[in-house]
């Protein structure tokens, strides 16, 4: 009876139905780009579809997120002023701050993520202090005006807060931060297994942060290495991280399945930049049904083992399911 029923065509619903595993609006975040400026909406060429906004145009994008039912992003901010610890970003009427203050007067229902780093803001592109003799990120430095960030965000409203940078003890010092500040139940989403990745190139383009010299390899991690992803996630998870995130997504889908087995925090699958690209890019040129391959390799971040997906298809994604 069995056999007899695999043999036969199931239909659309029985299929949906059976199907082990499926994508909503609540599995994404989706990320957002806010510079200065009123009525602007910068398309980036690398990444077709991603746009710099200025506030007033997030507002507008925001209420058709919404209207998709996809209620909640991750904000970054890039201004127009830059200085080599990123100043702009450590007082309470940064751009970020403002945003995150404009997007919950207006939609207070919107979760709101913020990138906490310092390369969209420093005149190097860094992520940190830069130590003057070795040309290199100061971590504890870094960890000190992190934690100020932290604060700036979450005085604001952030609902939670991603650190970005990869600087050892980032979690213990921000936790510490926001503990002893009254925000004991902010959550911090950890770039716990974040790789020195070839696959951020247009990111560089969108959020104007690439390195004006050297590489990130001293602070992010070598793709090469599996157990010591596995063992970053875990120490972020010890020192108090609420969900861990494997980046980029698509080619480290066994780290994804890995941490996925060895934690039981949520975790989150960062679809970055470049696999955004490549999937724009070949359906562009009619070489792949774009809609199916992205659905799909959305659908295998969340096979793998991710219970957030942060995509810059999020929306294309929402999109679709609410047609189907």
């Amino acid at each position: 009876m069995f056999k007899r029923f695999r043999r036969l065509r199931i239909n659309e619903t029985l299929r949906n139905m059976v199907a082990e595993t499926s994508l909503s609006a609540n599995d994404f975040l989706y990320p957002l780009f806010v510079i200065e400026g009123s009525n602007i909406k910068n398309e980036v060429k690398s990444m077709p579809g991603v746009f710099q906004m200025s506030l007033d145009t997030i507002l507008t994008e925001c209420k058709e997120l919404e209207e998709l039912g996809l209620n909640s992003i991750i904000l970054f901010a890039i201004p127009d002023v830059k200085d080599s610890i990123g100043s702009e970003c450590l007082c309470d009427e940064s751009l970020i701050s403002r945003t995150i203050q404009a997007i919950k007067k207006d939609f207070p229902n919107m979760f709101i993520v913020t990138d906490l780093c310092f390369c969209e803001y420093t005149d190097h592109g860094h992520c940190g202090i830069i130590d003057p003799i070795t040309k290199s990120v100061d971590n504890d430095k870094t960890l000190e005006i992190s934690a100020q960030q932290a604060l700036v965000h979450a005085k604001a409203g952030a609902d939670m807060i991603a650190p970005s940078g990869m600087m050892d003890g980032i979690i213990k010092t921000l936790r510490t931060a926001l503990d002893e500040n009254g925000y004991e139940n902010l959550p911090i989403m950890a770039y716990s297994s974040k790789f020195a990745s070839g696959y951020y190139g247009p990111f560089g383009d969108v959020a104007q942060s690439a390195p004006s010299y050297g590489d990130r390899k001293s602070y992010q991690m070598n793709p090469a290495n599996r157990l010591e992803a596995i063992s970053e996630s875990l120490a972020d998870e010890e020192e108090g991280a609420d969900i861990l995130m494997v980046k980029p997504a698509l080619a480290f889908l066994d780290i994804l399945r890995d941490v996925r087995n060895a934690s039981k925090l949520p975790l989150a699958a960062y679809n970055v930049s470049g696999e955004y690209a490549m999937l724009k890019c070949a359906g562009a040129a009619g070489l792949i049904d774009y809609e199916r391959v992205m659905m799909e390799t959305l659908l295998s971040f969340k096979r793998a083992g991710a219970d957030i997906i942060i995509s810059y298809h999020a929306k294309e994604a929402c999109e679709i399911l609410k047609r189907k």
